[in-house]
Formats: structure tokens, sequence, C-alpha cells
């Protein structure tokens, strides 16, 4: 069975449009894994991206990786095969370096599967010099590395695409990649000369301390290791756009052409990890987008344009006009409804898009206040109505439960917002042949690292699951409006995951063994997860990502917080000049 394997492989290959081969011998060879399948990690940008960038050097071979189905799982398994990579279907236990890109926590399993699938030993203190680097970049290793330091020999904190250069020259510099040496002195020059560059973080270089209450006590650094690691942020993105590189149908997004089009969002929501761990605000050019959509053109005619503020991008109109122009239909990941560019949704219609994905996020207006996302339910209902005019009459409603300070109140208000949002657009649904539906996403609030909300608490999944029962019933009935939630039992492990401490390790591994059964290894253990889930933290408290230096000041989020509890807004970034008052970064906006 085993050449069924390397078939599939193969298969995949035929498909592709820009696929890089190199030959091995006297380059640096790095295993690129999405630990997810193809269809995921391929409709990643951000993977595709640091594929390329890393192919560029000559002295650099980068092959791709991803998880296999779990038929082939078994054969792997079944045959004593090595996970093999793509390009060449060379065991990945032969490559110089593991290098895993991590967006979702969900995935943390998957890496600890990779590593015993490729035969190379779990745990960091297991391997020798015979074994890969294993490096872990992406969102996850940005926020907060911590419960993965077991496993990870070193992490990539912030946006990698801009410190390529310097980490494959450190690389070439007096490191001989044969494997590991032996020589833990060299290694640890090796890991000392990696940690000079800003956003590397060596977790060994790091010792963790802990209180009897089981808080954080210290963290304690190697010498000539850096205090604290700062993430790292591309100052200016049209150096590098961000678009499909390897062209295949076999993805998410199969049918279009993908371009980044800016990158952060400065209005400040209190809960959004995406908004402070993509901060500052940069935007593309629209020369450097129409380049790269007359280059998407050639292989797909939909281009699909992403970000976390799309309208924000002060040449949204100019884009929209030229991919128009250029013979380009459109789509979009998902829209906001305070900045609304009517060439965008006009282009959007003309594409043939009948639904918006927009995301109140709270019911009430208190609540959105709250947050920072102040919109009123009238501003909501005007934009609703906007879109459905220009044809795009089917929403999906993003909305969170367990937000701080929340009540009946506000859930009440999810299930009347989401009628009026009904009724709003109904006669303008019927006027065009299409009584248009409505899903409403319904999912539990997470905190997470370097947010204002990082010192808050998880509501317990009973009170979260009443609350989504009661929705679905104020809802019952109500034609053309369903509703999809995400398990609760399953946002708190991600809440366990993003909230951890180095000691999260061990159950990660424990849950490995378990083949991923998370509440066995709750059982099993003697580590308590609602310590970490349901627990307020103190602003005085020492966090387990503390070292890390997100170029926001910690003195900021405090603030964020407290004006969180006392109901005060935010203003947004500003949309141009410079501005330092979140933090270090120096942002400025439009570079």
């Amino acid at each position: 069975m085993s050449w069924q394997l390397y078939e599939k492989a193969r298969g995949l290959l035929s498909e592709e449009i820009g696929t890089i081969k190199k030959a091995f011998g006297g380059k640096i060879s790095i295993a690129l894994c999405y630990p997810n399948t193809y269809q995921i990690g391929m409709s990643n940008l951000g993977f595709q991206k640091i594929y390329y960038l890393l192919n560029q050097h000559n002295d650099v071979l980068c092959e791709r990786l991803f998880l296999p189905s779990p038929e082939d799982e078994l054969h792997f398994k079944k045959e004593n095969i090595p996970l093999f990579s793509l390009e060449s279907q060379t065991p990945v236990h032969n490559f110089d370096i593991l290098a895993f890109s991590v967006t979702f926590e969900s995935d943390y399993i998957n890496i600890l599967k990779i590593l015993n699938l490729s035969h190379i030993p779990v745990r960091s203190k297991d391997r020798n010099e015979r074994h890969p680097l294993i490096l872990m970049g992406g969102i996850c290793a940005t926020f907060n590395p911590e419960p993965l330091s077991d496993f990870i020999d070193m992490f990539f904190i912030g946006e990698g695409d801009e410190a390529i250069d310097e980490f494959v020259n450190a690389l070439r510099e007096g490191y001989e990649f044969s494997g590991r040496k032996a020589d833990g002195d060299s290694l640890n020059d090796f890991y000392l000369r990696l940690s000079a560059i800003d956003g590397i973080y060596i977790p060994s270089a790091y010792d963790v301390t802990y209180k009897s209450s089981g808080v954080v006590e210290n963290v304690s650094y190697k010498d000539r290791f850096p205090q604290k690691v700062k993430r790292r942020w591309a100052r200016d993105l049209n150096k590098t756009p961000t678009s499909s590189k390897v062209i295949t149908s076999n993805t998410v997004f199969g049918d279009m052409f993908l371009i980044e089009v800016e990158r952060g969002c400065g209005k400040h929501c209190r809960f959004c990890l995406a908004g402070y761990s993509y901060r500052p605000v940069r935007n593309y050019s629209a020369e450097v987008i129409l380049k790269e959509v007359s280059e998407g053109l050639r292989y797909k005619k939909k281009i699909g344009l992403i970000g976390s503020a799309i309208c924000d991008n002060p040449y949204i109109d100019e884009i929209s006009d030229g991919i128009e122009k250029m013979g380009g239909t459109i789509s979009v990941s998902s829209l906001r409804l305070d900045r609304l560019s009517k060439k965008l949704i006009d282009l959007l219609s003309a594409s043939g898009h009948r639904t918006a994905t927009i995301a109140p996020e709270a019911g009430s207006e208190r609540l959105r206040k709250i947050i920072n996302k102040e919109m009123s339910d009238d501003e909501i209902l005007n934009a609703v109505q906007f879109m459905a005019s220009a044809g795009l009459t089917n929403f999906k409603l993003y909305f969170l439960i367990g937000l701080p300070t929340e009540t009946d109140d506000d859930i009440d208000a999810i299930i009347n917002l989401t009628k009026r949002i009904k009724h709003s657009i109904l006669k303008i649904a019927k006027s065009k042949g299409h009584l248009g539906n409505i899903t409403l996403s319904v999912n539990p609030f997470i905190p997470k690292p370097f947010t204002p909300y990082q010192w808050e608490r998880m509501e317990d999944t009973k009170s979260q699951n009443s609350k989504i029962k009661n929705i679905k019933s104020g809802l019952k009935g109500v034609s053309n409006i369903s509703i999809i939630h995400e398990l609760p039992k399953w946002s708190f492990v991600q809440a366990l995951l993003s909230m951890g401490d180095r000691r999260i390790g061990e159950l990660l591994y424990r849950c490995y063994e378990l083949n991923g059964d998370w509440f066995k290894t709750f059982r099993e253990t003697n580590i308590n997860p609602e310590f970490y889930v349901y627990r307020e933290r103190d602003f005085d408290e020492v966090l387990p990502w503390d070292h890390i230096d997100s170029g926001i000041r910690k003195e900021y989020l405090i603030k964020e917080a407290k004006k969180s509890r006392e109901e005060k807004i935010t203003p947004p970034c500003p949309d141009e000049g410079e501005c330092r008052r979140c933090g270090d970064l120096g942002c400025v906006t439009n570079i």
C-alpha cells in the first residue's frame, strides 16, 4: 500500500501551478508544515508566502508537509513509513529544520502527531544531533508559545515575512546543517546567534518558577539571551506582496486567487487578538494590489481580498474599479459595517455574491460599547439595508456570548437584533425575488493574551450552553434563520491552550497519547484546567507570556481593561500620521 501514499502526493503536485522544486545538496533544507490537511493549509496565505520567500534563497530548499488523512495515517503507521515532504517525498527526519506554521490551537495535538509520524521524538529533550531543529511560527507562536515549549526548539514571534533574510543569514554563519551538532556548546552558540534576531524565542534559554498558589513567580533567562523577545512586524508591506503563490483547485478557496490588501485593525475591539497582534495598521498600495490582480487573473477569474478591515484600505475603491476593468470578479472575507465601500459592494453583487459576512459581536448597544465596538442598532440596520439593496440578501452574523458584564438582557438583544435585521431586509429581498437567509454563528468569548481581556475569566460551559439554548428557543419557528455554534466544551479547551503556561505541555502530551481525548486527559492528570480558564487574573500578576514584547505596553492594556469596565470608548487609530498611543511600535499609517 505504500506506493499509494507516494502516488497521492504526486497527484496533488500534478494539479499545482507554481510548485518550487530544487535538488538537495549544499542547501539548508526546511520542511514547512501546516499541521492540518492539504486543503486547509494551502488556503493559508501566510503559509504560502513563507514557502515562497524561503525558496527565493538559492542555498535554501523548502518543501511542504501536511497532516495526512486518517486513512493515510493508518498506512504510515502500519507500514512504519516516516512522513515525507510533498515535493520530493523525502522523509521529514532527513531535513535540517522542520518548521510549523500554526494558526489554530486545535492543531496543537496535530503537531505532536506529525512529529511522531515523522519518526522524530516528540519532546525536545529526547532529540539529539540526528534530528531536525523544530521551529514554530504563526499567530499561535506570537501570542503564547508557552504550552508548546516542551516540544518546539525555537519560536518565531511576529510576522515571518519581515525577518526571513536575517534568519537565513544566521543559519549560514558557521553552523553545519547535517543535523544538530552533538557539542552542546556549539548548539548554545547557534541559539545565541539566532536569539540576537528580534522575534526569535528559544524556550530552553528561559526558566519559569511558580508560587505556591500556582501563578507564575518569575521568568529568568540565561546569560546573553534577551530578557524580552520582541515581536517582529513588516513596516512596508509593498516590498513583499502577499498573494497565492501555488495555484491549485484543491483548497477551501480553490475557485479564487487570494490577495492580502491590508494588515491590522485600528478599531481597538477589546476581545480581538488579531486587532492587537497585527498592529500597526498597514495598507498595500493600489498599484501593488492591481499588479497582483493582473497576475492572478491569468489563473482565476475571481479575486479573493483578504484582510482584517478591507474597507479601511484608502484605495479600496480604486482597487475594486481596477478589478472590474480587468474583467475580474471579487470575493471578500468579511465586511465592517462602519465603513462600507459602495464600489466594493456593487462589484460583489455583480460578481454573483448574495451573502455578506458581518460581525455585530454583541446584541446590545451597551455591550458593544463595553467591547469598544461602538455601533447603534440603527447603524447596523442601515448598513444591512444598504447591502441588501445592492443584492446581498443573505447574511452570516457573528455573535459572541459570555463577554464581560453580559446579562440575560444582552442575550435577548441578540434575538431581537436578528429579528430586526430579518424584517429590515424582507421587503428588499422580496423585490429581488429572494427572501434571503440569515445564519447566526454564535461562539463563546475566549480571553486572549495581549488584549485588554487577558485578565478576564471565561464563562463556564454550563452557562454558555444555557445561553445558546435560549437563543435557539427565541428564534425557533422564525423562517429563514439558522443557527450554528461552537460547542462550549471545545471552547474551554481552546481557552486552556490560549491562556496556559508551560505546565500545559504535560496535558498536551497526555492528550496526544490518548488520541485527542481531552476530557479523559483532564481526569487522568493532576493539573486543574479550570485554574487557567475560569480564574480572573490580577493586573499585577506575572502572566506566562510577559517575557514576550508585543510592542503594546501592558499599562495601555490595563487602561483599556479599566475603560471597558467603565463603559468608555477608545477612538480608532488615526487614519494618517504617527501615533504611539498604545506602545512603542511607532505606528505610521498608510506606509
